[in-house]
């Protein structure tokens, strides 16, 4: 497993868990580091504060995209991956868009319902498709 899919794991597990607490990525994040846990890449880091900073208009473009679910209606792993997902291919200049779908695909296959792979794939797509007109 390569170093930046370790760290979109972590960054799934903090966001995860700040979503079951209600908080915000960051402060999951700053909790995580108050407790003594390592974050030992920093790309976890980024992706955690790039999806907090961003999250209100994440969602606002996972409403339009995801046809049929609402964002709390859809597992908390596959709302979180998709959090990433868009993140990475919107504001992180250096993934492609085609390898931030298959790393969300390969999260939600590994850590979700068989169903989510597709959905994943289908919302991130669509996404895709519409890059251009989101930012």
């Amino acid at each position: 497993m390569g170093a930046r899919t370790k760290a979109r794991k972590r960054a799934l597990d903090v966001l995860y868990a700040a979503d079951m607490r209600g908080e915000s990525g960051a402060q999951a994040l700053d909790r995580v580091l108050a407790d003594g846990e390592a974050v030992t890449n920093p790309y976890t880091t980024t992706l955690v504060r790039g999806v907090s900073e961003r999250q209100e208009r994440i969602d606002e473009i996972l409403t339009q995209f995801s046809t049929d679910w609402s964002l709390t209606r859809m597992p908390a792993v596959d709302r979180n991956v998709l959090r990433i997902g868009v993140w990475e291919m919107l504001w992180a200049e250096d993934v492609p868009d085609t390898v931030a779908v298959t790393e969300a695909m390969n999260l939600v296959r590994e850590l979700s319902t068989d169903e989510s792979p597709a959905f994943v794939n289908g919302v991130l797509g669509a996404i895709q498709r519409a890059k251009d007109t989101l930012l």
